[in-house]
């Protein structure tokens, strides 16, 4: 067989791009909580929670179960509900001169002063932003959302922001969950919402070298619907894939679920093109020359763009590995007598370093909450159950109320690969009390993953606040890290009179050196006279805790205005005052004004 030509190996662009997210999102998405209109938790008629939609595998379904724990974990009265707030039908007046919005439209580039485009760009997804969205209001606009098609548009656009003085805060899929996306109250300028998605179209792939180069705005489950369709995957896939952009992924450092087979966005990063605001320089742009898989050439500034955050410029091309799709995909899952036996065989799995695509261990809280999730099918599934629950306790003498479950996700190219992976996880299992426990209950976890988020969304009419929050710990701290953040949680809750509480946690990544552990929190918080000041005082008294038991300010959620003040503390006043001084030579008029990861970073 004739090999291919270089030429042949690429697949020339670019590749137009039709998204599944409209540019006038509103049109598709809810403009006040998470995901798609057609696709929510609500109490029918018979006062059981259903989920609803055809988007997602429980869609339609009845959840008595789930129904039944709402009501004994957080004493909800699910016929007192609360909607939220109508749309808004006014809006801040935008402060945009003429002059400003002449040289927009002499440019060409699509932009609009509408209000609601606005405040759909006014915000990411903290609990803060959704519950200004139901019962307040977002206290600052931008002020004009433009629409760029290209880097040169991004370059264009920086260069009228500089002329005339204005603000310009980057967005992609608008998922942030640290409050970067929110525009300062106090910037008095006028600021402009850069969005990327019109900035959606794959460049090219080489198929030799595996890589495909890609524009920021490119949304990731067009990204691997497009490269699915040529048979390839990037094999990146943060919870918030369907929505989070290509360039918001670089710009915080995202995980992926399966990092373990493809790596972290660091790790798929070959070469990133970045529009700084240095607009009295022949060239805006920061990008490294030569496109190798490594090189030593003193300090890595592809580095110094991940994880920016939107303060040092636009993130406009990417160019990032791709893989075969894998031939075989299977789920597993085990169930583990206790947390620590959990951890223990995840750390073995770590160490042997066999970890199959996707590995994430459940604590007993978050065991219960899944099965809770579990739609009925009538009197066989309850007998089904009966029986399931009755061999874990009677004859393996687990105590259902310790027990904890690993979901696992194997990929290969054919059985026989995936068979090994398998022999291997669960003879570790086994070693630590461990039992198979079947394929059902691994893929409904990871598809749980998506449909989560919602349930942030339903609480909050029931008078329920719930949130997540993550860090990064070495394996020798992990247990008692979890042991010390739930004992700081239960504490605050106690002092702060909260009855009526959840806190969970998860292994969600496994490393060499640690792991990702995620936490879920959720409490009632009706008759209180500042609710979400009370959660925050209560996640930052946690974030505390994680940082004195040997965790991180943040493992990929990023850290935004939200956890600002605890990054001299991350990186220590060297630290600081050398992103500071890299703030100032890439982006000396403020231009990028977001005030993420050090709000004092400007002129």
């Amino acid at each position: 067989m004739s090999r291919k030509t270089p030429a042949e190996d690429i697949i020339k662009g670019p590749t137009s791009v039709q998204s599944v997210i409209p540019r006038t999102r509103q049109n598709l998405l809810k403009w006040n909580g998470w995901g798609y209109k057609d696709s929510e938790f609500r109490v029918n008629e018979k006062m059981i929670i259903e989920f609803t939609g055809s988007r997602y595998p429980i869609g339609n379904l009845q959840l008595p179960y789930f129904t039944q724990w709402v009501k004994d974990i957080f004493g909800v009265d699910l016929g007192d509900r609360r909607p939220p707030q109508p749309l808004p039908d006014t809006f801040p007046e935008a402060n945009v001169s003429r002059e400003f919005l002449q040289a927009i439209e002499g440019l060409k580039i699509t932009h609009s002063l509408d209000g609601m485009d606005r405040l759909f760009r006014a915000h990411g997804h903290t609990l803060r932003e959704i519950y200004q969205l139901k019962r307040g209001h977002i206290e600052r606009l931008p002020d004009i959302v433009l629409w760029p098609k290209c880097h040169d548009d991004v370059e264009n656009i920086v260069r009228i922001c500089v002329k005339y003085g204005a603000a310009c805060i980057p967005i992609g899929g608008g998922t942030s969950v640290s409050r970067a996306a929110s525009c300062p109250k106090n910037e008095r300028r006028t600021i402009v919402s850069l969005d990327t998605s019109q900035m959606n179209r794959i460049l090219w792939i080489d198929q030799e070298n595996l890589v495909a180069c890609c524009e920021t705005g490119i949304i990731g489950q067009d990204l691997e619907r497009e490269l699915r369709l040529k048979g390839f995957t990037t094999g990146h896939e943060p919870d918030s894939y369907e929505f989070s952009s290509l360039g918001g992924w670089v710009a915080t450092r995202a995980s992926g679920m399966k990092k373990n087979t493809y790596g972290n966005i660091e790790d798929l990063l070959i070469r990133v093109k970045m529009v700084t605001g240095r607009t009295e320089d022949s060239s805006l742009i920061l990008e490294r020359s030569a496109q190798v898989p490594r090189l030593s050439s003193g300090p890595d500034f592809d580095q110094t763009i991940l994880g920016s955050e939107g303060t040092l410029g636009v993130i406009t091309e990417v160019t990032l590995k791709i893989r075969p799709l894998p031939k075989i995909v299977k789920y597993g899952s085990v169930i583990f007598p206790d947390f620590q036996a959990g951890v223990s065989a995840m750390r073995e799995v770590a160490r042997q370093r066999c970890q199959p695509a996707s590995i994430r261990l459940m604590d007993n809280e978050q065991f219960q909450f899944g099965q809770a999730l579990r739609p009925q099918h009538g009197f066989s599934d309850k007998i089904m159950q009966t029986l399931k629950q009755a061999y874990v306790t009677k004859i393996k003498g687990f105590n259902w109320g310790t027990v904890c479950v690993a979901t696992l996700l194997f990929e290969g190219h054919d059985h026989q690969e995936v068979a090994n992976q398998e022999k291997k996880i669960y003879s570790i299992a086994k070693e630590f009390g461990g039992l198979a426990a079947g394929d059902t209950n691994g893929e409904r976890g990871y598809i749980l993953t998506f449909v989560i988020a919602y349930i942030r969304d339903f609480g909050l009419e029931f008078g329920v606040f719930s949130e997540s929050f993550e860090t990064s710990v070495p394996w020798s701290r992990a247990l008692s890290l979890c042991r010390n953040v739930k004992a700081r949680v239960a504490k605050d809750c106690k002092e702060m009179a909260i009855n009526h509480y959840l806190i969970s946690c998860r292994v969600t990544q496994t490393y060499d050196a640690g792991c990702c552990i995620y936490f879920y929190l959720g409490f009632t918080y009706l008759g209180r006279d500042n609710p979400v000041e009370t959660y925050e005082k209560i996640e930052e008294n946690a974030r505390e805790e994680i940082i004195a038991s040997g965790g991180s300010i943040s493992h990929h959620h990023g850290v935004g205005k939200m956890r600002a003040r605890f990054y001299p503390d991350a990186v220590g006043d060297t630290g600081v005052q050398l992103y500071r001084a890299t703030k100032a030579f890439l982006d000396p008029h403020n231009i990028f004004a977001a005030g993420n990861l050090d709000p004092r970073a400007k002129l």
